[in-house]
């Protein structure tokens, strides 16, 4: 395992995008799991269908919607101690990503993770069985958490910086989607 005090600095700084942090978060009993990812300077949302919560599924999955992106937005992953991690080393030969380790009971270093964690609870709630959720539909609720605009993005959306330009129409995405009787316009 490769510590996070191993992790370059500009990582830390979010200086450019392609750093994930990384996670599950667990249905009813810890019987079912869905993988969360986070780019850490778009904040650009994956989700990630997994079987179990096995090393091996959880290696597999995470390969699989890792490989959707471009090389350049793939370029680490910061996750915690937990088993279902034990097979990063097949993940980084899938990718090519590097994967580094935050420290025991250190939520904290992987911050963007968790906060996004807590707003995906409002579509995949505590004690819910996960694993009736297809991919398609994970896909569909990491696409309304990215295309929600965000303050600390200067009010853009995670897509509209992480996407390549021009490959998805805001303008007219918000125009058909504003709702101006909450307004009252």
């Amino acid at each position: 395992m490769t510590s996070i005090d191993l992790r370059p600095a500009d990582i830390a700084q979010r200086l450019v995008p392609g750093h994930w942090e990384g996670d599950h978060i667990k249905g009813a009993g810890n019987r079912s799991q869905v993988g969360t990812l986070v780019e850490r300077k778009t904040r650009y949302v994956a989700l990630v269908k997994l079987d179990d919560g096995t090393a091996q599924a959880t290696s597999k999955g995470f390969g699989t919607i890792l490989q959707r992106f471009d090389t350049d937005m793939r370029r680490s992953l910061t996750y915690d101690q937990g088993r279902e991690m034990a097979q990063h080393a097949q993940l980084t030969r899938d990718t090519g990503i590097k994967v580094y380790f935050a420290h025991p009971h250190s939520p904290w270093e992987r911050g963007q993770n968790e906060n996004t964690n807590g707003l995906l609870r409002q579509y995949l709630p505590k004690g819910a069985d996960l694993s009736i959720f297809s991919q398609q539909e994970l896909d569909d609720i990491a696409w309304k958490l990215n295309t929600r605009p965000r303050k600390s993005l200067d009010w853009k959306c995670p897509a509209e910086l992480f996407l390549p330009e021009d490959a998805f129409d805001f303008k007219t995405y918000w125009e058909n989607n504003f709702n101006s009787v909450a307004l009252g316009v």
